[in-house]
């Protein structure tokens, strides 16, 4: 299936640049550009796409309420989104994440990791992460909120082990293998969390998984 993908930067060279990357992938297209968030959000709402690459820093509406307002829209069920980042360190990529962005990612990726994060987004599978996550999860327990899921009380002890090797960044076949299951019944095990916990995608788990203590960042 084509990856269709909307792009929302307000600077217009860095947008032209995103779409020319796309459109030269065989697997994607750009469905549409917004120099704003709240021309974000009226896009998504317009075109349908199955991803946003949503910039954090955008005047009229930023990049944190417009992905509020994109995930908290029922038509929009379907929609992804990929925040981007200047700086792997930036205050915002945790709001990001509770707002519910499926992911983030530096501004100065290669071209082919920002094109593998679009596919791995699109598909579910992934928080993507590329700077120093444990970092950044040790802030976000210092400023707690309500998860906006259900809590980990719910599951199964299989179920919650499952949980917690996601939180560590595990995909199907690691988890597979770490608890000697099949990678299907690993699948199936993650996909049984995300509906008991009303999770849209792994990167609302992982958030569950440390708000409520299951998972706590490594020492290092």
């Amino acid at each position: 299936m084509t990856i269709r993908v909307l792009l929302a930067d307000d600077q217009t060279l860095v947008r032209a640049a995103f779409a020319m990357l796309v459109a030269s992938a065989r697997d994607m297209e750009v469905v549409g550009e917004a120099a704003s968030g709240r021309e974000a959000v009226g896009a998504a709402r317009e075109v349908r796409p199955d991803l946003v690459v949503m910039d954090i820093r955008m005047p009229d509406l930023d990049g944190i309420e417009a992905t509020r307002l994109i995930a908290g829209d029922e038509t929009l069920a379907g929609v992804r989104v990929l925040v981007l980042t200047t700086y792997d360190t930036d205050e915002n990529i945790v709001e990001a994440l509770r707002a519910g962005a499926s992911g983030f990612l530096v501004k100065d990726t290669r071209p082919a990791e920002l094109l593998d994060a679009i596919r791995t987004v699109a598909a579910g599978e992934a928080l993507l992460s590329p700077g120093p996550t444990a970092r950044l999860i040790e802030r976000f327990l210092r400023s707690p909120s309500p998860a906006a899921t259900g809590g980990p009380e719910c599951l199964s002890d299989r179920e919650r082990e499952v949980l917690a090797l996601v939180a560590r960044g595990l995909n199907n076949t690691e988890i597979a293998e770490a608890l000697g299951l099949s990678p299907l019944t690993a699948k199936t095990h993650v996909s049984r969390i995300m509906g008991k916990l009303g999770a849209r995608d792994r990167a609302q788990l992982v958030i569950v998984a440390y708000e409520s203590g299951l998972v706590t960042p490594r020492t290092r």
